[in-house]
């Protein structure tokens, strides 16, 4: 639709409309206007559908009902909304690319892409989005209001699908179930990424190579490659990087604060994944399936890397020659060897490595301790990859399984050089000749006759 259809525009800030009502209600994004009021508090809205959902909370009822999996919603364009992530529709599509989408506001942002505009201004400070609820986020760094409350505690959220998550917590509730393997969530954003993982959907897309993602924190992960940018920094130390949840981590390091707590033992954490792994081990629950072999985990990333057994895929990669990896962890080993760097050394003996996890497991070398244990004997490691092929002995578990011939295996480093029986490759590649191998000690083994 051209600006010539959309007649009616805000002084303001210069936002246009096809529609007089759309306009009304824009209009009270300035004055503060909110004329809807609940008549058993002091809670009012600006727009009729926002004090519906309000009122819900007083009366407990959620009238929609989702035939294929139960979830219940006070709000009959919430169910709308839910049932295409068991349809797949995707209604809202866009006339300049192929991107589609089940939610009007994700086309808005999407269309942002193609025209540059930002019509959403915040008054204060000139900040600018193509987004409505980005600009009703950004405005609580200046009013600091936060009108989502929780019944159970004290806890209060600038955006309602914080509270939404924040009360799963209370209730337990998980209304959002994936039809694929019952994979359940409370929040809808987390079943919409989930079932990436089955469609292989990647809709975030880099436009300056061929990189795609599931997920939009990956892409922008992604894009500091090309821009070199690192937008957020640590105040303390100068410390810089592209992803916010980076810098989030690096900030424990300096005030040691563990936000993420354990309700079963003392355990604590600096970020929430750390946690949900932690959960694991009390609880048994290892919810995130793979279609492919039947191979279990409690941590979606470790699904996510998991399936590149299956598909191949190997994102990461090296831009200093053509070697790539299914692991970020194998990348930056494969990096030293082209920096020759070395920053994490041993204090008992010298030793020196490029990985921090590696300077971890050989300071055990010297302590003798071993704290991964076995629950069936009294057999102890001093790395989870040994115990965990330890326990397939007691339990027979082989959760990894070659898609090709079926070959099973528990430990998933055997998969890997399992599956270049079939594919052919041969990443260990000796610098004297043309010799190359399929394991890491077979090329070892080769370089004693170049060296003898």
């Amino acid at each position: 639709m051209d600006t010539s259809e959309k007649r009616f525009m805000c002084v303001e800030c210069g936002y246009r409309t096809a529609h007089k009502s759309h306009l009304t209600a824009h209009m009270r994004s300035h004055t503060g206007e909110k004329p809807y009021k609940c008549d058993q508090c002091d809670y009012s809205a600006t727009h009729k559908s926002q004090l519906d959902r309000h009122m819900a909370k007083h009366t407990g009822e959620k009238k929609f009902i989702c035939g294929e999996c139960g979830y219940r919603t006070a709000d009959r364009s919430s169910l709308t909304v839910h049932m295409r992530t068991h349809t797949g529709v995707k209604p809202y599509k866009c006339d300049q690319c192929d991107y589609s989408t089940a939610q009007r506001g994700n086309l808005d942002r999407h269309m942002a892409k193609h025209t540059g505009e930002k019509r959403y201004m915040c008054g204060e400070c000139g900040y600018r989005s193509a987004d409505r609820s980005a600009l009703k986020s950004h405005m609580v760094k200046h009013t600091g209001v936060k009108p989502y409350t929780c019944d159970y505690c004290d806890y209060s959220a600038a955006r309602k699908f914080h509270l939404d998550r924040h009360m799963a917590k209370h209730t337990g509730e998980k209304p959002f179930m994936c039809g694929k393997c019952g994979y359940r969530t409370a929040d809808r954003s987390d079943l919409t990424v989930h079932i990436r993982i089955h469609t292989g959907e990647k809709p975030y897309k880099c436009d300056q190579c061929d990189y795609s993602s599931a997920q939009k924190g990956n892409l922008d992960r992604h894009m500091a490659k090309h821009t070199g940018e690192k937008r957020y920094m640590c105040g303390e130390c100068g410390y810089r990087t592209a992803d916010r949840s980076a810098l989030k981590s690096h900030m424990g390091k300096h005030t040691g604060v563990k936000p993420y707590r354990c309700d079963q033992c003392d355990y604590s954490a600096a970020r929430k994944s750390h946690l949900n792994r932690h959960m694991a081990k009390h609880t048994g629950e290892k919810r995130f399936l793979c279609g492919e072999c039947g191979y279990r985990t409690a941590d979606r990333s470790s699904l996510t890397v998991h399936m590149r057994t299956h598909t191949g895929v190997k994102p990461h990669k090296c831009d200093q020659c053509d070697y790539s990896a299914a692991k970020k962890s194998a990348l930056h080993k494969h990096i030293a060897k082209h920096t020759g760097e070395k920053p994490y050394m041993c204090r008992e003996c010298g030793y020196r490595t490029a990985r921090k996890s590696n300077l971890s497991e050989h300071i055990k070398t010297h302590t003798g301790e071993k704290p991964y244990k076995c629950d069936h004997c009294d057999y102890s490691a001093a790395r989870k990859p040994y115990l965990d092929r330890h326990m397939a002995k007691h339990t027979g578990v082989k959760p990894f399984m070659c898609g090709k011939c079926g070959y099973r295996t528990a430990d998933m480093s055997y998969l890997t050089v399992h599956m270049r029986t079939h594919t052919g490759e041969k990443p260990y590649k000796c610098d004297q000749c043309d010799y190359s191998a399929t394991r890491k000690d077979n090329l070892e083994k080769h370089l004693i006759k170049h060296t003898s």
